[in-house]
Parts: C-alpha cells; structure tokens; sequence
C-alpha cells in the first residue's frame, strides 16, 4: 500500500519550512505562539522565536489571527532586508515555574 502525502508531511519535524507544489513556490513557516489573557481582557500572545514578537486581540480568534498577520510582517521585513528567517528547532515546551521568596 502507498504512503499518501499526506501521511508523510505530518512525520516531518514542525519547524521545517515546506514549500507547495502549486505555480507560485511558497513556503510555510510554523512558529509557537503564547496566549496570555490580558489583565484588561482579551490575549497577548508572543512568538518567542521571533525576537519575542507580541501582538494582542480581544478573541482568541482576533489575537491568532493577530499573530499571523505580525509573523507574516516580521518575516516579510527579514526578507526585504536579506536578514534570514529564524527558525524553531525542537518541541517547544511551556512550563509554570513557581519560586518563593522570603522578603527581605
């Protein structure tokens, strides 16, 4: 039985860019994205692969559509300056870290 191609994109590694086979060749970039809630409502959100980009949006659907229209900006201005495209390696992972401390 064949492999479709579907089943072998989704073994390759998130951070590598892929290019579609239509005319005009484009790559996809994946990125992780932190949503925060906002102390005022709605989300901040941050890709820390980008230098920390943050951008925010009252919804979870503005902010993620926030967050894109930010990491196509951010790239697009990389390119126009022939700056290269940073990249994720690895599996990101988010952990709360709690510390205590004793007042001074």
């Amino acid at each position: 039985m064949a492999k479709s191609p579907t089943a072998s994109a989704t073994k390759r590694a998130p951070h590598t860019p892929r290019t579609s086979t239509s005319r005009r060749a484009e790559t996809v970039y994946r990125y992780t994205a932190v949503f925060e809630p906002a102390e005022e409502g709605g989300y901040v959100v941050t890709i820390p692969a980008l230098n920390g980009l943050t951008t925010e949006g009252d919804t979870m659907e503005e902010a993620r559509a926030m967050a894109k229209d930010a990491i196509i900006g951010y790239i697009e201005a990389l390119q126009k300056l022939g700056e290269d495209i940073p990249l994720e390696h690895g599996v990101t992972m988010a952990r709360r870290i709690a510390v205590r401390l004793t007042p001074a």
